[in-house]
């Protein structure tokens, strides 16, 4: 990084605290989000694999 890249930043206040309720809301939210898409990949991934173990089983029999 160059050095006029860190004049950029600024300093932010303190949130009050019904303001820190909110922002912590809020990245609850997100976080919930992308744990329940993790949750459902991880599904449908474990599906997939049920299903392709089950056609293998078919061939092989």
């Amino acid at each position: 990084m160059r050095f006029y890249e860190f004049a950029t930043i600024k300093a932010t206040k303190p949130l009050s605290p019904a303001e820190a309720r909110v922002a912590t809301l809020k990245r609850n939210v997100e976080q919930g989000k992308a744990a329940l898409k993790r949750e459902k990949d991880m599904q449908r991934m474990q599906k997939d694999r049920e299903a392709q173990r089950k056609a293998q089983q078919r061939r092989a029999a």
